[in-house]
């Protein structure tokens, strides 16, 4: 029995699929029902129900991959203490990212995170929520940069800022007249959103509930699976869509195809977060993630001169970057 077998098996009952859990581990399908085979002949019960439909965890299983998850954390833990005695501005960095983040604040960030840590190498997974949790809990991830609310045990979040939704829009739109929006301009019919059981669509229904009327979905039939197949069926004239203020301020578009309008205020926001295991060392380099972030981010210094003349933040504290 190896922590590759014990992670493997996690995978596959996080998946549920033999072909999505091999493409997680990074090896081949063969190679990973072998080895759950191997643990399976070597414990002489079986983990994992086979069928057309899927993959299925047995009861054994059940309480095998929750054993199996706790050692992976043990594990993880290890190799944090390992990594305090050496320098922690030096070597790998894993970070994990929602798609809805990540391709809007990573250009900005990393050139500074690699002027003040040359030495710092970032490795960045973009995934699902839960995936993301689950390898920052199983130590594959060292952080993760995600929106609030995000509470999991032994795990810190920080506030990094807040961020306002906008609407974007052709320049054409009768509302782009408009020098900021009421939630009550909205057409539901007309607002594309992601798909179903994306947290930001989750986000932008919470803060707009006439959207989506009874709980029932807006356009069953209209929708996008990224932000950016939402600005492109926008400047395609399909709609109108509301986006985060970093993904809306990206000049991808000429004025004349694509424009954008803040909320009346209290206009609806997005709060990010990034969080880290309790027993991670690496309290420099996290840090250092955190001030990049902020420091480099347009969004950051509107929230914080936004805030309270001298309320405690870190607003100062980074003005040397």
């Amino acid at each position: 029995m190896t922590l590759t077998e014990l992670r493997y098996i996690v995978t596959l009952a996080r998946e549920q699929h033999f072909g999505r859990a091999a493409e997680q581990c990074n090896v081949s399908q063969p190679t990973l029902s072998v080895a759950i085979k191997k643990l399976e002949d070597e414990l002489g019960v079986s983990l994992f129900e086979r069928g057309k439909q899927g993959v299925l965890t047995t009861p054994i299983g059940q309480r095998v991959v929750a054993m199996a998850s706790g050692v992976l954390e043990q594990a993880a833990a290890i190799k944090d203490v390992a990594a305090a005695d050496k320098d922690q501005l030096e070597g790998p960095l894993a970070l994990g990212t929602l798609g809805t983040i990540g391709p809007y604040l990573l250009p900005q960030f990393i050139p500074l995170l690699q002027q003040s840590a040359n030495h710092l190498s970032l490795y960045v997974e973009e995934d699902k929520l839960p995936v993301l949790t689950a390898k920052l809990r199983g130590g594959e991830l060292d952080a993760i940069l995600v929106a609030a609310p995000f509470n999991e045990p032994d795990i810190v979040a920080q506030t990094l800022f807040e961020e306002p939704f906008v609407l974007l829009l052709p320049p054409s739109h009768p509302l782009a007249a408009k020098t900021a929006i009421a939630p009550t301009d909205l057409d539901p019919v007309e607002v594309l959103l992601l798909g179903e059981g994306d947290p930001f669509r989750e986000q932008v229904l919470d803060a707009f509930p006439h959207l989506r009327p009874q709980g029932e979905l807006v356009r069953s039939g209209v929708s996008g699976s990224t932000l950016e197949t939402l600005r492109h069926m926008v400047a395609s004239r399909l709609g109108v869509t509301i986006l985060p203020q970093t993904a809306a301020s990206l000049p991808l578009y000429a004025p004349q195809i694509l424009v954008s309008r803040p909320f009346q205020e209290p206009a609806p926001r997005r709060t990010l977060v990034l969080a880290w295991r309790v027993s991670f060392p690496r309290h420099k380099a996290i840090d250092l993630l955190r001030r990049a972030i902020q420091a480099s981010s347009a969004a950051y210094w509107n929230y914080n001169t936004m805030r309270e003349t001298g309320s405690p933040g870190v607003l100062l504290e980074n003005r040397d970057w």
